[in-house]
C-alpha cells in the first residue's frame, strides 16, 4: 500500500496507508472509566487514514468556500461541523473524486475501532502509550494546559508511529458509530475476536474521539471515548476522513 494522494484544485491531502492487524481495544491503563472497559480483541482490516483531521482548506475547497469554523484558518482544522455536516461533506467529496479514487473505495468516517487502533499506532505498536505517540501528550498534541485556549494548525507537533499527526487533541473527531457505553463493550467482549466492528445497529448519540484543545490530558488518550447528538456543532468538533472499500464488514 501507498500513500494516497487526495487531489482537487490547488490542494493535495494525504492519506497514510494502515495495514490490517489485531488490537486490544479499550483502556488498559486503569483509568476506569466505565464506557472504555472491559479491553476487548478487534481485528481490522487494511484501510487509508488521513494524515491530518480535515482541514478549513479541505472544507472550502469541497463546500463552496464556505468555512463554519470559529479559529479561522486555512491550515487549521475544520470546526463547529456536526456529524450530518460531515456526512453532507463526505457525500460531496465522492461525487467530485469519483473518477480519482481506487476502484470499489470511498470517503467516509472511520470507525471507532479503526480509529483507536491508528491513533495506538497499527499493527506493531498497538500498545504503550497513553496518548497517539508518546506519554506526554504536550509532544503530540493540544489540550487545555497547552494550546492557549485555541485550534492550532495541524501537523504542529510531532506524529505517532504511523506517521499520523493530531489523533490526540487539538479537535475532537467524529468516528461513524453510534455510541455504545460499557454494555457494548462488554458484549464485544463475551463476543470473541470481532472483525471490523462497527459499533451498535442504532442509538442517540455518536461517537468521538481524540479529546481537543480546551479539554483535560486523560480526555485526549487514545482509549477515552466522548460522544454527541448527530446535529451537534462545537468549536472543538472536527473529524478525519478514512478511505476504504466501501464495505468494512
Amino acid at each position: 500500500m501507498k500513500t494516497h494522494h487526495l487531489l482537487l484544485p490547488n490542494l493535495s491531502f494525504d492519506f497514510l496507508p494502515i495495514e490490517g492487524g489485531h488490537f486490544y481495544m479499550g483502556d488498559e491503563h486503569g483509568d476506569l472509566w466505565e464506557d472504555s472497559r472491559p479491553i476487548h480483541p478487534v481485528a481490522i482490516s487494511d484501510f487509508y487514514l488521513a494524515k491530518f483531521p480535515v482541514t478549513q482548506a479541505l472544507w472550502k475547497a469541497v463546500m463552496n468556500g464556505e468555512n463554519p469554523s470559529r479559529f479561522q484558518d486555512d491550515d487549521r482544522p475544520v470546526e463547529q461541523v456536526s456529524w450530518d455536516d460531515a456526512q453532507a461533506f463526505i457525500k460531496k467529496l465522492n461525487r467530485q473524486t469519483e473518477a480519482s479514487r481506487p476502484t470499489g473505495h470511498a470517503y467516509r468516517l472511520p470507525t471507532e475501532a479503526e480509529w483507536e487502533y491508528a491513533a495506538r499506532g497499527g499493527k506493531y505498536h498497538t500498545e504503550g502509550y497513553k496518548y497517539a505517540g508518546s506519554d506526554r501528550l504536550k509532544d503530540v498534541g493540544w489540550c487545555e494546559d497547552n494550546s492557549d485556549n485555541e485550534t492550532k494548525p495541524v501537523g504542529s507537533k510531532y506524529a505517532n508511529q504511523l506517521g499520523l499527526h493530531d489523533m490526540s487533541g487539538n479537535v475532537w473527531e467524529w468516528c461513524e458509530d453510534w455510541f455504545g457505553g460499557s454494555e457494548y463493550y462488554e458484549k464485544c467482549k463475551q463476543m470473541g475476536m470481532m472483525k471490523n466492528p462497527q459499533g451498535p445497529n442504532k442509538g442517540t448519540n455518536r461517537v468521538m474521539r481524540g479529546g481537543g484543545w480546551f479539554f483535560t490530558l486523560q480526555d485526549c488518550r487514545v482509549a477515552f471515548r466522548y460522544n454527541g447528538t448527530p446535529g451537534h456543532r462545537d468549536r472543538s468538533i472536527g473529524f478525519r476522513l478514512v478511505l476504504a472499500l466501501q464495505s468494512v464488514g
